[in-house]
């Protein structure tokens, strides 16, 4: 283990990538995009056939709460060891994966894959640890996919993780250096999901990513950027798999009890393999995420928000402006002098205390024309949300702890983690 990871909470990884795949047929997208659209994953069921994928290794949300889950996990847990046993996977020993991704809109976003220590990640509001959710965590939605992971014997990564690095100095040098570097693959993204190159890292490269994340956190630093002095340094703040981290670490801190501090220290489940993405990265866009209500009466529920919200008013003016869906109707919301920093807190304040007492579910949908179409559809309500800036996103989480949850996306879902690599976490 190369000891200049030491005290960063990232480090390479034993890394599984499968050998002599059709890595199109391979790759699928992060389980928690298309939740409402199951029309998304019968196509990916069906360009996937027979052939070896990561479909059959993870558990698209939609499905989550399905009547045969169990079932269905377990299905999971035997294709993982099935692709073990069969060869399906090579192991690159101690390994750092430089990436680059091309969206659906052309551009390049540049990403670097190795693994946190999640005794350095703490979702705790206000934790003063190295890795941080950016958004409040739901405590409810962990034990759901822990029942996923508790008995997987491999994880493959969602979870991107983003530095503020403004001189580019961790993940940009290998942009020039990759036509000089190990390629590991280059392919195609099903299902619009644009293109993927992967390079791993020398050992020079690896130890100058080293450095550049240590100087990243240095107290020189974190005063120059966020003029915060004496602050516990965030290196790492989650941008995306918010949950799916916690999830890891939930399933970490249950095989923790009962060991010794050295037991526990060697657990494979110690660490989760994430991608890493500068926030300053061109091709990083902050989008948001909207929300749509089903099984909800649209005048009853209006009602409802103006007694919340009484200075609210239908219209465009100064405070937060929230789009509003609903069968045959759009139009904006004002609600002025509110008491919420975003609009999202605003809204999702809201919303949480409605769902207490009405018998509506809620769904986060990424996409305008997407959130449109199912906030029109009779019993629905969709409300779009304007776009957070990500300039303040560090310092924000220093100085004020988590935003509201679901607050933003980075990019939209055909952008997000595609699943590729995959890691060991059971000896």
């Amino acid at each position: 283990m190369n000891e200049k990871f030491d005290r960063l909470g990232f480090q390479p990884a034993d890394i599984l990538l499968p050998k002599g795949q059709d890595m199109t047929k391979w790759a699928v997208v992060a389980c928690d995009q298309f939740t409402s659209e199951p029309d998304y994953w019968a196509a990916v069921e069906r360009q996937v056939g027979d052939a070896p994928s990561t479909l059959r290794l993870i558990l698209p949300e939609a499905n989550l709460k399905a009547p045969h889950v169990d079932e269905l996990i377990a299905g999971i847990n035997g294709a993982m060891k099935a692709y073990l046993d069969g060869g399906v996977f090579e192991t690159l020993r101690d390994s750092l994966i430089y990436v680059e991704r091309q969206q659906s809109d052309g551009t390049i976003r540049h990403g670097l894959i190795g693994m946190v220590d999640l005794d350095d990640y703490d979702f705790t509001p206000g934790s003063g640890a190295l890795i941080r959710a950016t958004e409040a965590t739901v405590t409810d939605r962990i034990p759901p996919r822990a029942r996923v992971r508790r008995g997987a014997p491999i994880e493959l990564p969602h979870v991107m993780l983003l530095i503020d690095d403004p001189d580019r100095t961790v993940i940009e040098p290998l942009t020039a250096a990759a036509d000089g570097m190990e390629k590991l693959y280059d392919f195609d993204l099903m299902q619009n999901g644009g293109h993927i190159r992967g390079f791993r890292l020398s050992a020079a490269q690896t130890d100058a990513v080293a450095d550049a994340l240590a100087g990243l956190c240095s107290p020189e630093a974190q005063l120059r950027k966020y003029n915060l002095s004496g602050a516990a340094p965030l290196l790492f703040a989650v941008g995306d798999g918010n949950h799916s981290l916690a999830t890891a670490k939930a399933c970490y801190e249950e095989q923790k009890k009962g060991l010794t501090e050295a037991e526990w220290k060697r657990l494979p489940a110690r660490y989760a393999l994430v991608e890493v993405v500068n926030n300053h990265d061109d091709a990083l866009q902050f989008e948001p995420i909207h929300r749509v209500l089903f099984g909800v009466e649209p005048d009853e529920f209006m009602a409802a928000f103006k007694e919340a919200c009484p200075d609210a008013y239908e219209g465009r003016g100064e405070g937060h402006v929230i789009e509003f869906v609903a069968p045959g109707r759009d139009f904006f919301v004002t609600v002025p002098h509110p008491s919420k920093q975003l609009a999202v807190a605003t809204l999702q304040t809201f919303l949480d205390a409605y769902l207490k007492t009405h018998d509506a579910e809620i769904d986060y949908i990424h996409g305008d024309e997407v959130t449109r179409e199912l906030g029109g559809r009779p019993g629905n309500m969709g409300f779009l949300l304007p776009a957070m800036g990500k300039e303040q996103l560090f310092k924000t989480v220093m100085a004020d702890g988590v935003l509201p949850r679901k607050t933003f996306s980075m990019g939209h879902a055909q952008d997000k983690r595609y699943y590729i690599e995959a890691r060991k976490i059971v000896k």
